[in-house]
This record gives structure tokens, C-alpha cells and sequence, in this order.
């Protein structure tokens, strides 16, 4: 039975995890492996780790990177970043991946996801949308590469093809809410709920966990991701490395 699940988002940029505030802005927080570590203690459901740097250099993934994150994890763990052909995912996987993030290329390739679904299974490739709103009515429209190219794509026209593709879960990541801590846009994310039945996950703007229990309250059975909730504390953004209790979690869900 699928459940509501609570994941940390974590960006890499030239091997350090940083945090991002609207797509742009990196702050250092720390690093990669020391966060995993804390994550496995803190027994988090899920991680998601993004290199922010491969498609903006026009490079593959890290593939050393990516093992040595695999081999420390104790969590599903889903990989994004540089990802354009079949042998790249079918090799993350091989590292020890449970997933892989495809957002640029799908978008300039979709057909890429039903390849790579049909070489690791669907439930393992998962397609990430950034979205911002765009225009006099604030239509959103997907944006590629770290949220600096338009694709001209709206989201609504993308959605309304989306099954014909072989994906596990849609992420739909609101790039003007990113590091805002400031609430999920529901507005965004009820969009991409009614036009799509397959798992979702929502990532951007959370900001306390309260935000995380609208969103489930909301949804029943969501993903709900973070970045700055799970690498901040306070007020003056201290960086302190977070995650809600079991106890805490059981009254969230």
C-alpha cells in the first residue's frame, strides 16, 4: 500500500551540497556523505540527491560520486543530474540507485523515458518538471537547465501527455519557491494532482513542518520533498542538519 513519504532534497555543486534560493545563489552547507550519514540515522523514508552542476557543463553524472553515496545510504535513494542515455541509468542503478531523475533530457527527448523505463522498470525513472509562472496570467511553464531556459512548454499541455510515458513518479518542483521556506503553492501542486494518477511528489517552499502536514492532509498519499527545512534551523538559517522524529512523523502522516 503506498504511503505519504517525507524526502530530502539534496543539491551538489562542485562536490558540495549547497542550497539554492529560486534556482540561483548556491550556499555551501556542507557535505555530501557526512549528510548521508546523518540522514541514516535519523532513519529519513526516502533521499533525493540532484547534481545541479552536469547539465549546465553539458556533462554526464559523477558516476564516483554516486557510489560513494549509494554504498552509505540506508534509504531509497533516487539519483538526478546529467542523465541522457539508457547505459548512464542502466549503470546509476547498477551502483546502487533505487531511482533516477530526468528532467532536461526528458523534456528535450521524452521518448528518453520509456527507453530507460523499459531497460530498469518504470518504477524507478522518475520525471522531474521545474516550474515557474510565466506571462500576464501567470500561466506555469517548465523551465530546463537549473531553471534557465524556457521551454515555451506549459505545464498543463505537458501533464495532458503524460501517459504515454513510463514513469514511477512525477516531481513537479516550484522554482519560485525554492529556498522561500514561505508554504507550498497549492495552486501548483492541485494542478498536477487532478491531471495526473500516478505517484507525485511536491518540492519547494517548505518551510515548517506544518507545511509538510497541509500538503499530506491535503493529498492523503504525496511525496513531499525538501531542501532548506532539512539543512537549516531558525530564524538566521543556522545550518543544522534536520529531520522529524518518528514521533513527530506519526503525526504528520
Amino acid at each position: 500500500m503506498l504511503k505519504s513519504r517525507i524526502i530530502p532534497c539534496l543539491l551538489v555543486h562542485k562536490k558540495g551540497l549547497v542550497k539554492t534560493t529560486n534556482f540561483a545563489d548556491p550556499k555551501y552547507v556542507g557535505d555530501p556523505i557526512n549528510a548521508v550519514k546523518i540522514f541514516n540515522e535519523k532513519e529519513v523514508d526516502e533521499l533525493m540527491v540532484i547534481d545541479i552542476d552536469a547539465t549546465a557543463e553539458n556533462r554526464g553524472p559523477d558516476f564516483e560520486m554516486i557510489k560513494n553515496i549509494a554504498v552509505e545510504c540506508r534509504m531509497p535513494f533516487c539519483y538526478g543530474g546529467g542523465v541522457t542515455t539508457v547505459e548512464e541509468a542502466k549503470r546509476i542503478i547498477g551502483l546502487g540507485a533505487e531511482k533516477i531523475a530526468l528532467s532536461s533530457a526528458a523534456i528535450q527527448n521524452p521518448s528518453l523515458l520509456n527507453e530507460i523505463g523499459e531497460v530498469i522498470g518504470a518504477q524507478s525513472v522518475v520525471l522531474v518538471l521545474d516550474v515557474k509562472k510565466k506571462g500576464l496570467f501567470g500561466t506555469y511553464e517548465i523551465f530546463t537547465h537549473n531553471g534557465k531556459k524556457s521551454t515555451g512548454i506549459k505545464l498543463k499541455d505537458f501533464l495532458s501527455k503524460l501517459s504515454e510515458y513510463r514513469i514511477g513518479e512525477l516531481v513537479i518542483n516550484s522554482i519560485e519557491d525554492d529556498g522561500k521556506m514561505k508554504g507550498f503553492d497549492f495552486k501548483l501542486f492541485d494542478m498536477a494532482r487532478e491531471m495526473s494518477d500516478g505517484p507525485l511528489t511536491i518540492l519547494g517552499g517548505a518551510g515548517q513542518l506544518d507545511d509538510i502536514k497541509q500538503a499530506i492532509d491535503r493529498y492523503k498519499v504525496i511525496g513531499v520533498s525538501a531542501g532548506s527545512l532539512f539543512v537549516f534551523k531558525g530564524k538566521y538559517r543556522a545550518v543544522l542538519i534536520n529531520y522529524p522524529s518518528l514521533a513527530e512523523r506519526k503525526n504528520l502522516y
